[in-house]
């Protein structure tokens, strides 16, 4: 199983932005945080501000802001948004095995990753920004550093 990262990158950055909510943060600082270009910040943050997690404002003194307090949003709100599955777990798109055998396993393994998502699903749920903001806090010597998330 592989961690999607797209996930990874979006809240990665959103953490940054909770800490530093006086002001919008630009595609392109953004992007600086993690070392990628401006367009996949901006292509991965569509989904989140269709979903109502972030606003973002053109033009000088513009750029990407969270639309409610970190508390008030979910990691489950997040994933939704963003399309995608936490964990990626193999190719659903296969036809199926001719194998009676092997089809029983894939039907028994597909059931168990479907129970896996929902369980996963409420963990995320309960979860928000400000619990991640949270924990690195208390990895950093029970504070983070003052206005500052390090990568």
């Amino acid at each position: 199983m592989k961690r999607n990262e797209r996930l990874s990158v979006a809240l990665h950055v959103l953490l940054h932005m909770s800490e530093r909510q006086d002001r919008p943060m630009t595609s392109e600082e953004m992007a600086a945080c993690i070392g990628t270009n401006a367009v996949v910040i901006r292509r991965t943050f569509a989904g989140l501000r269709e979903a109502g997690i972030v606003t973002s404002v053109k033009g000088h003194g513009g750029g990407w802001r969270l639309a409610r307090p970190p508390a008030e949003v979910s990691l489950a709100e997040i994933q939704r948004a963003l399309g995608e599955r936490v964990v990626a777990v193999g190719s659903s798109d296969e036809p199926p095995p001719r194998c009676l055998l092997l089809q029983s396993v894939v039907r028994s393994l597909d059931d168990a990753v479907r129970e896996a998502e929902r369980v996963l699903e409420r963990r995320l749920a309960t979860l928000t920004l400000a619990d991640l903001a949270a924990d690195v806090g208390v990895h950093h010597g029970g504070q983070a550093p003052p206005g500052e998330i390090r990568t």
